[in-house]
């Protein structure tokens, strides 16, 4: 399977582009398409090589909690044309990730690790260990940066900056608890735990629409809820289903996106690796078996269904 790093599509009555981490977005005046690509960031910097399938991994999984969560929140999706694209409202987006935590993994350990105790404006108690589990589900935005690192950053900060009005933003508290009480139960049923995710929003028209994905492994943290117990209980690592794999072999070969630093040679073995795992991901999540589209051109596949939608 060619991986699809890039694309580089000129659709009738297309009205702009921007190329995100891993994302290509085509405008057409109030609607966008959303082209999953195979790229693979970490540590806010886009590796060098491209993963085949992860693009449609994503873009499916990603349909699917959509689907399963617009009677919360509306969302902008309008239609799935392609395994790896997504066509939908072209939102204006709110510049704030909610990032919604259940238990203390990943940032929010190293954060409390290194001595804090207050991780954006929310207060933490004393004598947690990693991966336990946090008293209630709490919110932690980051800011929504273009480039380079998004930054924790407090309510206060948020309605200080009028980076969303007050009334938005409570709402937007109030979404995104439901969202991952929602994500919480769909986890349950897969035997997983949802640790944490991140949900972005935009708004159309007036109104505020989730945007984005949703509850995908490169959005969220899964553990298996199988033998979590007993691994915290005896200070064991706990068995993740995320994107936290590719992190950690960064950091294993010396890399967590600071200056001066080498990201680890990225073989046949390791890019393959990587590919097995978010299928895995899909099948876990989803439950159903994954279906790789083997088209030997796959770009020509995504730009013929996206203009037959749009």
């Amino acid at each position: 399977m060619q991986a699809i790093k890039e694309t580089h599509f000129q659709f009738p009555g297309q009205t702009g582009f921007y190329r995100g981490k891993v994302r290509d977005v085509y405008y057409f005046g109030s609607k966008l398409a959303l082209i999953a690509t195979d790229r693979i960031s970490a540590f806010d910097v886009v590796l060098p090589r491209a993963i085949p399938y992860k693009g449609q991994v994503l873009n499916q999984i990603a349909a699917r909690f959509l689907h399963a969560t617009e009677d919360i929140v509306p969302n902008w999706v309008m239609h799935v044309p392609d395994p790896n694209a997504t066509v939908g409202l072209a939102c204006e987006p709110i510049p704030i990730e909610m990032v919604v935590r259940g238990y203390l993994a990943g940032h929010a350990w190293r954060e409390y690790r290194s001595g804090k105790r207050t991780l954006c404006g929310v207060a933490l108690p004393e004598g947690l260990r990693e991966n336990d589990r946090l008293p209630e589900p709490i919110i932690t935005p980051s800011t929504k940066a273009h480039e380079g690192h998004d930054e924790d950053i407090s309510r206060e900060e948020i309605l200080q900056r009028g980076l969303a009005p007050e009334a938005d933003y409570v709402q937007l508290e109030k979404y995104a608890l439901a969202l991952f009480q929602r994500g919480t139960e769909i986890a349950r049923k897969r035997g997983l735990i949802l640790v944490d995710t991140k949900y972005e929003f935009g708004r159309y028209d007036g109104n505020l629409y989730l945007i984005d994905e949703v509850h995908t492994p490169d959005s969220s943290r899964y553990f298996y809820a199988e033998g979590y117990e007993t691994r915290q209980q005896a200070g064991e690592p706990q068995k993740q289903l995320s994107k936290e794999f590719v992190r950690q072999w960064l950091i294993d070969g010396g890399f967590q996106g600071k200056a001066g630093q080498q990201i680890p040679e990225m073989t046949d073995e390791v890019v393959s690796r990587i590919t097995e795992r978010y299928i895995e991901l899909y099948e876990k999540v989803t439950g159903e078996p994954f279906h790789r589209t083997n088209d030997e051109d796959p770009l020509s596949r995504i730009e013929k269904n996206v203009a037959a939608y749009i």
